[in-house]
Parts: structure tokens; C-alpha cells; sequence
């Protein structure tokens, strides 16, 4: 049930607050809109207010905005048999009607930017003040250059740094493409540690975390050996097998490489500890979420109303960014497209972890799933505001209107094609979940 809840409070803000944004810019430009709905037609429930039926419809892959004069996912072309209207899209400057579908786009933008700066102004910025290895993973690429747990990273490329952000900053975004040269703090002793070019890839882990780490149990599934066992929410994992941990990532490697075998695992409930032996399924699943909690000091930098803006605009701008690199990577073939979609059950799954570790946790899932639709329904593709807005640009270049019929054919085939998306996602889930 928590599942469903959140899913509805995720996806219903993010579709009402990108349809409000083709509906409140139609009504500035005085144009006529027909219908307001959550989801796409058959119509399921709602009412009619003045001129515009405000309803929920039954596929719930989005939401649409109705607005007269205007070939969209209703199909509806009635409209043409009648001279035009002032009220309606067709009769408006090019400008305006360019604004209206952008205008759901623009609004999750918005919405990303507000979560940000809303957050930034409440808990300003937390900076994890440690610059210290807890764990390296094995095989790693941090392994083969010669990290080990214990080092203390203290420059990169002749740059001090202070945190791990300052780390992740310098590793993972400024210098990706580059060489690197580590200052490294070993045993008492500064070393150096080279990174060629090309062993940083964006796709993959690095395989170095932070000291201060501790693997967290976020969801027991019913019925699965965790469950039988008796491991709960909150748990903390702190060895299997005799072995340590510190990350999410040691947890399910250690399960998974002992499927059908029975582990012995140590868990910090409160104050005590306590011990389970579980035997993970076939699959190496023993049926547990598990999240990675820092628990050393930290740094936290105060933000006024104004010094917010621009924070919230570089985290804006910088979701967008990573969201722009994946769908390259994705469609250059560099990473998995099913290790990196997630439909309803994923959205589901992730809202309600970000829920349970709090509002900011859930704002910040909300903010970052915000800019994936934004982004998705901006790309040229016919169903989505880009498909639109791909028509429009074409128009004001060459002076001359798409005919209606091709219009209404890429309208029917862009649907048809999120249609068969939609059930391909699902069951990606299904088969992941």
C-alpha cells in the first residue's frame, strides 16, 4: 500500500503540475481548452467546470490538456470542418503557441528548481567532512590503481580537498576526461597515485567510498528468507560471513556469490547486535532493500533566500546534464537500456525508500524524476510536447502548415509507440523487481 500511496503522490504531482503549465499558458493567451485530464482517454472520472471537463482518465501514462484548434492525443479533428476561432491554438501567433507546449516542459523545470531551492533554503548543504577510504572494492578500478582502505585522499591534481563531495567533484565531473594525479596520505606517508585517462567512466563504479559508511536494510520483503529470518527495517548490516561491511555494494555481492548456500550475518538493531543465518534463494536474493548511511562528521553551509538561486539553478542544471549524458549513453549503445529504465513499479519502489528516509530524501526522488520528464517530453517525438513543438519549428521555417493527416498519423504512431514503451518498462520491472 505504501507502494501504490507513493507512486500516486509522485506521479500525480509531476503530471498536474506539467499540465497546469499547458493549461495556465493557454488561458493567458485566451485560448479555449476543452478537457484537463490526469492520464489519457477513455475518460474515468471528473467534472465540468465553465468550458473545461477536469477529469481523470484511464491510462495512467501521463496526463494531456485538451485545447481547441489543435490535433493532439484525442485524435479529435472535428474542429476542421469550421472556420477558425479566435479562441482557438490554430488562429494564435506562432509565439504563443510555441510557449503553450513548451509550457508543461517549462513547469517541471520550474517545479525542479523550487524543490532545490526550497531544500537548500531549509537544511542549506551538508558536506560529508571526510576525505578518508572506508572500503575499496574488489576488482574495482579504485583497486587497480592502487587504493586501499585506510588512505586519505588530500589533493587531486594539486588541488586541496576538504570533503568527499570536494572528491566526487574532482574525480567523477571536472576531470572525467582527463589524467589524473592523486595526492594520497598512506601509513603517515604522501604518496602519489596515478589515474590514466579513460579508467574514470561515468557508468561505472569506481569502487571507492567513504569512511564513516554503514549498510542499511530499507525494505524486508514478505516471505522471501530475510523475512523468514527475522532481519527488520533499520537494520544495519555489519558483517557477513565474518567479513565487515561498509556499503550496499559488499552486501549484495556477498549474497548473491553465496546463492543456495547459507551466510551468517551480523546486524546492529539499537544498540545490540544480533545474529541470522539466511540462505539466499537461486538468484542470490535473500529479499532486502539495502542503502548505503553515512554516519561521520559533517559540514553545513547556510544558504538566505537569495545565495539559494544560483545553488538551486547549478543542481538543476547539473540533473539535467547527467540526464542528457545517459540517454547518449543509452542510445549509443555504451550502457544497458534495461539496467537503466524504470516504470511504475521502479518509481514506486524509489519513492517509497526516499519517503521513508524523509521529506528531503522524497523531495530531492520528486526534483530529479521532475527533470527526467521534463527532458523525455521535450525530445521530437510525435504524442510528446516535442512532437509538437518539432511541427511548429518546421512551420515557422517554411512558411507552411503540416498537413492535418500527417499530423494525426504521427500523433497515432507516437502513441502507439508509448504504448508498447509503457509495456516494455513494466515488464522490465517485473523481471527486475
Amino acid at each position: 500500500m505504501n507502494y501504490v500511496l507513493y507512486f500516486i503522490i509522485t506521479i500525480g504531482v509531476l503530471v498536474l503540475v506539467h499540465e497546469f503549465g499547458h493549461f495556465i499558458a493557454a488561458k493567458l493567451f485566451g485560448m479555449k481548452v476543452d478537457t484537463f485530464s490526469i492520464g489519457f482517454p477513455p475518460r474515468a472520472i471528473g467534472k465540468k467546470i465553465g468550458e473545461t471537463d477536469y477529469c481523470i482518465s484511464w491510462i495512467p501514462i501521463g496526463g494531456y490538456v485538451k485545447i481547441a484548434g489543435m490535433v493532439d492525443e484525442s485524435f479529435d479533428t472535428n474542429f476542421l470542418n469550421k472556420p477558425p476561432q479566435p479562441n482557438e491554438f490554430r488562429s494564435k501567433p506562432m509565439y504563443q503557441r510555441m510557449i503553450v507546449v513548451s509550457a508543461g516542459v517549462i513547469m517541471n523545470f520550474l517545479l525542479t528548481f523550487l524543490i532545490f531551492y526550497g531544500i537548500n533554503l531549509a537544511n542549506g548543504k551538508i558536506f560529508h567532512a571526510t576525505t578518508s577510504i572506508g572500503y575499496v572494492q574488489p576488482k574495482s578500478a579504485g583497486e587497480q590503481v592502487g587504493f586501499v582502505a585506510g588512505d586519505k585522499i588530500v589533493s587531486i591534481n594539486g588541488k586541496a580537498v576538504h570533503n568527499w563531495e570536494d572528491i566526487q567533484s574532482d574525480l567523477y565531473l571536472d576531470n572525467v576526461a582527463s589524467s589524473l594525479n592523486v595526492g594520497v596520505l598512506h601509513d603517515g606517508v604522501t604518496q602519489k597515485v596515478a589515474i590514466p585517462k579513460g579508467v574514470i567512466k561515468p557508468d561505472q563504479d569506481f569502487g571507492i567510498y567513504p569512511a564513516h559508511m554503514h549498510a542499511v536494510i530499507q525494505s524486508v520483503a514478505s516471505g522471501m528468507p530475510a523475512s523468514v529470518a527475522g532481519l527488520q527495517n533499520g537494520d544495519v548490516v555489519a558483517s557477513i560471513d565474518g567479513q565487515e561491511i561498509s556499503t550496499n555494494a559488499q552486501v549484495v555481492q556477498l549474497v548473491k556469490q553465496s546463492a543456495g548456500k547459507p551466510v551468517q550475518l551480523v546486524v546492529k538493531r539499537g544498540t545490540s547486535m544480533k545474529q541470522f543465518t539466511i540462505t539466499p534463494n537461486s538468484d542470490g536474493k535473500i529479499g532486502i532493500e539495502i542503502g548505503t548511511q553515512y554516519t561521520g562528521p559533517v559540514q553545513r553551509f547556510k544558504y538566505n533566500v537569495v545565495s539559494a538561486i544560483p545553488a538551486g539553478f547549478d543542481q538543476t542544471a547539473g540533473a539535467t546534464g547527467l540526464l542528457i549524458e545517459s540517454l547518449v549513453r543509452i542510445v549509443t549503445g555504451k550502457v544497458s537500456l534495461t539496467k537503466s529504465i524504470g516504470g511504475p513499479i521502479k518509481i514506486a519502489q524509489l519513492a517509497t525508500q526516499s519517503a521513508e528516509m524523509g521529506i528531503v530524501s522524497f523531495l530531492g526522488f520528486m526534483a530529479l524524476l521532475s527533470i527526467s520528464l521534463a527532458v523525455l517530453n521535450i525530445l521530437p517525438i510525435p504524442a510528446l510536447d516535442g512532437g509538437h513543438l518539432a511541427f511548429l519549428v518546421y512551420e515557422s521555417i517554411f512558411r507552411r502548415e503540416v498537413p492535418t493527416k500527417i499530423k494525426l498519423f504521427a500523433q497515432q504512431v507516437g502513441f502507439a509507440l508509448l504504448l508498447l514503451f509503457m509495456a516494455f518498462v513494466i515488464y522490465n520491472d517485473i523481471v527486475h523487481f
